[in-house]
C-alpha cells in the first residue's frame, strides 16, 4: 500500500433520535454542504413513516437492515487475469452501502419532492421490495455466481 491509511472518523449521532443510522442518512442526503435542508428532508420523511417517534426509528433501522448486503465482489488481479472475488462485508461498510443505495434510489425517482421519494423508498425497503432491495439482491447474485473464485480472497 502507498501512504498511510486514512483514519476512520466516528459518526456523531443525530440530535433528535440519538441514532448513528439517522445521522449517516442525513449526511448521505446532504448536497453541497446544506445540512439543515438534509435534516428537514430526512426528519419529514421519517415523520410520515409513523406517529410514534420510537416506531419511526425502528422502521428506518429495519429498512436499512433489510437492504444491508452480506457480501460483495471485489476485483482481484491474479496471473494476468482479473477475477471478481466474493468477500464478506464488515457491518459499517454494509450499512454505508445500504444507506447509499436507499438515497440513490430515492434521488433517481422523478416527479415528487425528495421527502415523498425518500418516504416511499424507506417504506418499500421496510417491506423488502423496491429498487434498493433489487440492488442488494443483484450484489448477492454476483457474489453467488463468482463463488468459485472465493479461494482467491485469502491472498
Amino acid at each position: 500500500m502507498r501512504g498511510k491509511r486514512a483514519k476512520k472518523r466516528s459518526i456523531v449521532p443525530d440530535s433528535v433520535y440519538k441514532s448513528k443510522v439517522v445521522s449517516r442518512m442525513i449526511n448521505t442526503v446532504m448536497e453541497r454542504g446544506k445540512k439543515s435542508l438534509a435534516v428537514k428532508i430526512v426528519y419529514s420523511s421519517m415523520e410520515k413513516l409513523s406517529e410514534d417517534e420510537k416506531e419511526r426509528l425502528r422502521i428506518l433501522e429495519q429498512a436499512v437492515k433489510n437492504v444491508m448486503p452480506q457480501q460483495e465482489v471485489r476485483s482481484k488481479r491474479i496471473g494476468g487475469a482479473t477475477y471478481q472475488v466474493p468477500v464478506p462485508l464488515r457491518h459499517d461498510r454494509s450499512e454505508a452501502l445500504a444507506v447509499r443505495w436507499i438515497v440513490e434510489s430515492a434521488k433517481s425517482k422523478k416527479g415528487k419532492s425528495m421527502v415523498e421519494k425518500l418516504y416511499t423508498v424507506l417504506n418499500d425497503s421496510y417491506q423488502n421490495t423496491g429498487d434498493a432491495i433489487k440492488k442488494r439482491d443483484e450484489v448477492h447474485r454476483m457474489a453467488e455466481a463468482n463463488r468459485a473464485f472465493a479461494h482467491f480472497a485469502r491472498f
